[in-house]
């Protein structure tokens, strides 16, 4: 199926140029929504250490959903806090994480990951026990 600038080309008509600019905040909402359907990841945001710490030192505070971007035309480079649900492996929930991450980033924006940094600030035991007890 073409799409609407393949048709524009074979009528003759020059698309028209410009340039794109993806906000970091909306970078960060799609690794949001990535990270959030993985298995095991309970939940996104900074410890409440952390945040107590940035307020004394007066430093810029993480993003509240736990997702700090940087991202450049091409790369983006991405720090998310994460808590992860007790009895899952930290390690295999990291890794699905960077990979729905990527590959979320990559197909809804054409950047690619450079860096996925994950802090595990956490590792929730209520879920877990809450789903036992049923």
């Amino acid at each position: 199926m073409k799409t609407t600038s393949d048709k524009a080309m074979d009528t003759g008509i020059v698309p028209i140029q410009g340039g794109l600019s993806i906000d970091d905040d909306v970078i960060g909402s799609i690794a949001a929504m990535a990270a959030t359907n993985v298995e095991g990841v309970v939940s996104l945001g900074t410890s409440s250490f952390k945040k107590v710490l940035a307020e004394r030192v007066k430093r810029k505070q993480r993003k509240s959903r736990g997702i700090e971007v940087a991202a450049g035309l091409k790369e983006a480079i991405l720090d998310i806090d994460l808590k992860v649900l007790y009895g899952y492996s930290i390690q295999n929930v990291v890794r699905e994480v960077r990979f729905s991450v990527a590959t979320k980033i990559l197909e809804l924006t054409g950047l690619n990951a450079k860096e996925i940094n994950i802090y595990v600030i956490g590792v929730d035991l209520k879920n877990s026990l809450s789903n036992e007890i049923k």
